[in-house]
């Protein structure tokens, strides 16, 4: 039987639980930064897939992986080896800093890992650290942060609206304002094990970490023999420009997370913690059945080798900037945008109005961004797009947010 939108979506609503606030759009096929409709009509694509699909959709080099691994084998226990996870993991290390992986599924995944590692840390001779005796367990967290939804992870998230509800909440997380550094150090406690920060807030309204902020945290977590934890779930493998946002500052974690462009479209996440870190985590302490699959592992490598092969990088660092001046511009003759802010292709447009109607008034036109904190324009392009649609996006938002400003808009939901 023939599929319609209208029809997906009433099979949607009897049978699909309503966890998400979907625009009404069926999507069926994409290529690079476009997507298609269930009635054949073409988007273009300035947020595919919430940053998972970092280097486009179904970027070639990943189908070819994906598929010639599928024709081998899906999945193997992490009882025994397979060559595909040591090859990820020793490659990701390469570009990072010295340490040890673990694979989990996803980013939420990833946190909880976290959490167990330098909790497990914190209760072992070497994260004894300043004389408690108990051990440590509570970790520092930022206000407007976002780690995940799953228990530990909602718990470490800095905004009240994903944790109502869902009390009593995991323990032992305390949240400061993000780049207040005083405001850490006074968090600060003999229960304190780590500090957890994203160097670029995406959920939160991009909003990004000071280097003097990050450098600081990295002087008092090693004064306070504290860990020090960045979540690159939406910054990392290139977004900002470089392998990993925290490359910008120099400030090197001692953990750090990894998910949504990592698998270029495949579920997978994955920890790096520093050597002496990592083996606090002991056979029968943390495990996971899909987790470092042959797949997953398969896609990770294909988007390692775009990255350096395609000069990915470079695009992020030519084109990022040109996206932020077409902004700026656009921002003097806007007067409800009040700030553009971003690096590489992670980019933000706070606006004194409601810009969900925006986010709506681009996709009739044909182009799908997003909005986060009701007020900030959330852009992630993929970092295969080319200047051409880069242009075309540009000149379309350009077109809905001046249309705005003639008062041609319908009014912003409350």
């Amino acid at each position: 039987m023939a599929q319609s939108t209208n029809r997906v979506i009433a099979h949607y609503e009897r049978y699909v639980m309503n966890t998400y606030t979907r625009s009404p759009l069926v999507l069926t096929k994409g290529k690079g930064s476009r997507v298609w409709d269930v009635e054949g009509r073409e988007y273009l694509d300035l947020f595919p897939g919430w940053g998972v699909s970092g280097l486009g959709y179904n970027h070639p080099w990943v189908m070819t992986a994906l598929r010639g691994q599928s024709g081998r084998v899906i999945h193997i226990s992490n009882n025994y080896y397979h060559p595909l996870q040591a090859q990820a993991a020793k490659q990701l290390v390469e570009l990072s800093f010295d340490g040890k992986v673990f694979f989990s599924n996803s980013g939420a995944e990833a946190v909880e890992t976290a959490v167990k590692l330098v909790r497990r840390w914190g209760h072992s001779a070497n994260g004894a650290g300043i004389g408690q005796a108990g051990g440590r367990y509570e970790i520092i967290a930022m206000q407007q942060s976002f780690h995940g939804r799953t228990m530990a992870a909602v718990s470490a998230t800095g905004q009240s609206k994903h944790r109502q509800g869902f009390e009593p909440l995991v323990p032992g997380f305390v949240h400061v304002p993000f780049n207040d550094l005083e405001a850490v150090r006074r968090a600060v406690t003999l229960k304190t094990v780590a500090v957890l920060v994203e160097p670029i807030q995406g959920e939160g309204g991009v909003n990004i970490a000071g280097e003097a902020f990050l450098k600081g945290l990295r002087t008092l977590c090693d004064e306070q023999k504290l860990l020090l934890i960045f979540d690159e779930v939406q910054t990392g493998m290139g977004r900002t420009g470089t392998w990993f946002a925290y490359q910008h500052s120099g400030v090197e974690p001692d953990v750090m997370l990894l998910a949504k462009t990592l698998g270029g479209g495949f579920p997978i996440g994955a920890v790096i913690a520093k050597r002496a870190i990592a083996e606090t985590l002991t056979p029968g302490t943390h495990a996971t059945t899909y987790g470092g699959s042959p797949l997953g592992c398969a896609c990770i490598l294909a988007v390692i080798e775009a990255i350096k092969k395609q000069a990915l990088l470079e695009r992020v660092n030519r084109f990022g900037p040109y996206i932020l001046k077409r902004l700026e511009k656009l921002k003097a003759r806007v007067p409800f945008i009040t700030d553009v802010r971003g690096r590489g292709f992670m980019i933000g447009i706070e606006l004194t109005i409601d810009g969900r109607p925006l986010v709506d008034a681009c996709r009739t036109k044909r182009l799908l961004i997003n909005c986060t904190q009701e007020r900030v324009l959330r852009l992630l392009p993929a970092m295969t797009i080319t200047k051409a649609q880069l242009d075309r996006a540009l000149q379309i938002l350009e077109d809905v947010l001046t249309h705005d400003e003639a008062g041609a808009m319908p009014a912003a939901r409350a």
